[in-house]
């Protein structure tokens, strides 16, 4: 019997998923005192991670990334918005990001707090997403990040949420 229990929780322990550091933070959500640590709420599951400005002319693309999201959901595919002002287009307050993402566009993905995603002080996720040569250069850059958290694909801002192209980077992430 012991060696039974002893080799489940071999087993167990070799299959457990082994959330990557960059991950493994946790950020304060958009106009909220609320905070998700992202390996926690997405444990293995693919991500679509997106830096969002309200202000940006590309905003239209909240609507988009809700009907992918609604979409891909039931088959794990979680959306992370990182609201930045990087490149000085995110609303005056909180409040006002707040509502350009849930009242005008419908948002229910996760939206985090205005954080940095370029330069020295990104954050860790976009720290690691920079150091394979694919960080942001304008608002709405998508991400593509496989169950184990490595990045698969990246598409620039004028790629549409509903693009052929980003739709399969993301089926090939998605849980069959």
């Amino acid at each position: 019997m012991k060696k039974i229990v002893a080799t489940i929780l071999v087993l167990a322990a070799n299959s457990a998923w082994a959330c990557p550091g960059y991950l493994d933070q946790t950020y304060r959500q958009l106009h909220s005192r609320d905070s998700i640590n992202l390996c926690e709420a997405y444990e293995g599951q693919p991500m679509l991670v997106v830096n969002t400005a309200s202000q940006c002319g590309f905003r239209g693309q909240f609507g988009e990334l809700e009907e992918l999201y609604q979409t891909y959901q039931d088959r794990g595919l979680a959306v992370v918005g990182f609201a930045s002002d990087d490149f000085n287009q995110e609303a005056d307050t909180e409040k006002e990001a707040a509502d350009v993402c849930r009242v005008n566009y419908g948002v229910s993905f996760t939206m985090i707090a205005p954080t940095p995603v370029t330069g020295d002080n990104a954050n860790p996720l976009f720290s690691m997403i920079r150091s394979q040569g694919e960080g942001p250069e304008w608002n709405f850059y998508k991400y593509v990040l496989n169950p184990e958290g490595a990045l698969t694909a990246s598409f620039p801002s004028r790629v549409a949420p509903s693009d052929e192209e980003l739709v399969d980077a993301v089926e090939s992430v998605l849980k069959q």
